[in-house]
């Protein structure tokens, strides 16, 4: 049963606002009002968002959206994956479509900003353009990507996927969530089916570019006191799984000078990883998140390591430089210590880097608006990375709070969120 509304969002978001920033249409109140109204859809007993995808949580908020979407005048379909997407016609509806949005699902007791404030700050430019009667030249969409964050599957992006075909659908038939249900059984619980969902790709010539605003999950705008900033690229992640093997010995019989410690070996090749990437790449990135022990005894010189490594950039070039300089010093590290050491590439996803010239007009609406811009990279995956795989993409993030995300306490100040918006209406407007 849906718990009774006890967190006033709202209230929170309007207590720091400064109304200033209620022009041309763009109304603060309305967007903290409708954060809120979300924020309702899921909420957990520590007031943070659970609406996994392919859940009657997130269905139910894809379908007030869709309300919304009616009120301002759009036109409303879902297609067969559960995407929503909301159309305004341009003055030559011949033209393909600019198109923005994100996606309202969450990760298990995740924040109320992640998504959400991209499909309504899309949303805010229709209503705002509403209000001054202006019609694009071009159509503009407003989407609401299904599945994004994956929470069900271990997977993720699955409503993006779907739009522009790709994916193994065979593979995910082959999924099973922690309720034992199935990729095909979770399809069916919102009324959706494996056909439908194969009927959901789109034309790319239908669209011409698309345009997602998202909160930064990271520290760099605090750090710069911006509301919001131009992002240059989405990485791509290449992870490798690497296995020392050396030799389990007795930790009080075995001399210092005769050992084969597989985790003394995996501690100097896991500093040395670190160093790697700022000799390669201003946005690169390697951290090893995840290590086994084995035999993982307190007295028990350690047999064998594994560990996982995440190498990531906006550029494939020196991604995979990286890459290749991390395996070089996996082989100096097996002969210096005498131990074996062998690897397993487990994935490598293309980094989108974004143009230039996009990149340029985005750089002027933020001075348009008085803000100085500011490029950053975004390190995690989003919706724009899967279609930014067929056409062009811009990518905006809102400055987050102490860099929190997936979590109750991650922070958009309204502030930075309604000046996102005017800057996403103006290159909007300057893309027609």
């Amino acid at each position: 049963m849906q718990k009774e509304k006890q967190f006033l969002l709202r209230e929170k978001l309007l207590e720091d606002y400064n109304d200033r920033y209620d022009y041309e249409g763009v109304s603060g109140k309305r967007l903290a009002s409708r954060l809120d109204a979300l924020a309702q859809i899921g909420l957990t007993d520590d007031n943070g968002s659970n609406r996994p995808g392919f859940s009657k949580e997130e269905k139910a908020a894809r379908e007030l959206v869709s309300g919304w979407m009616r009120e301002a005048g759009l036109s409303v379909r879902e297609d067969g994956a559960g995407n929503i997407i909301g159309r305004l016609a341009g003055k030559n509806n011949e033209l393909p479509a600019i198109m923005s949005g994100s996606h309202v699902d969450s990760v298990p007791n995740g924040g109320h900003f992640d998504g959400t404030l991209g499909v309504l700050s899309a949303l805010e430019v229709v209503e705002a353009w509403k209000q001054s009667g202006y019609q694009p030249k071009k159509p503009f969409e407003v989407v609401v990507f299904t599945d994004e964050e994956g929470s069900r599957f271990n997977g993720g992006l699955n409503g993006s996927e779907a739009m522009i075909g790709k994916g193994d659908l065979q593979a995910k038939l082959e999924l099973i969530d922690k309720d034992g249900m199935s990729f095909a059984k979770v399809l069916q619980d919102v009324e959706l089916s494996v056909d439908s969902y194969k009927s959901a790709k789109r034309n790319p010539d239908e669209l011409d570019i698309f345009v997602e605003v998202h909160i930064e999950q990271g520290r760099r705008l605090e750090k710069e006191n911006l509301p919001c900033g131009i992002v240059t690229g989405i990485a791509g992640p290449c992870w490798l799984e690497f296995t020392i093997t050396g030799e389990a010995g007795h930790a009080g019989n075995t001399p210092m000078d005769d050992r084969q410690d597989a985790l003394v070996a995996a501690s100097e090749f896991i500093f040395e990883i670190n160093k790697l990437p700022r000799q390669i790449s201003e946005t690169a990135v390697a951290t090893v998140g995840k290590q086994l022990v084995e035999p993982n005894g307190v007295n028990v010189i350690p047999g064998q390591v594994k560990f996982y490594v995440d190498i990531r950039d906006i550029h494939r070039e020196t991604r995979d430089e990286v890459v290749n300089r991390v395996l070089t010093l996996g082989e100096r590290i097996a002969g210096e210590h005498h131990v074996e050491v062998e690897y397993a590439e487990k994935m490598r996803v293309e980094p989108v880097p974004i143009h230039e010239e996009t990149q340029h007009i985005l750089e002027q609406s933020l001075k348009e608006k008085r803000i100085k811009p500011y490029k950053l990279p975004s390190g995690a995956g989003h919706d724009a990375m899967i279609i930014g795989e067929k056409l062009p993409i811009a990518m905006l993030f809102v400055r987050s709070k102490a860099g929190i995300s997936h979590n109750p306490a991650e922070w958009s100040d309204l502030n930075d969120c309604v000046q996102a918006v005017h800057v996403l209406k103006d290159f909007l407007e300057r893309l027609q």
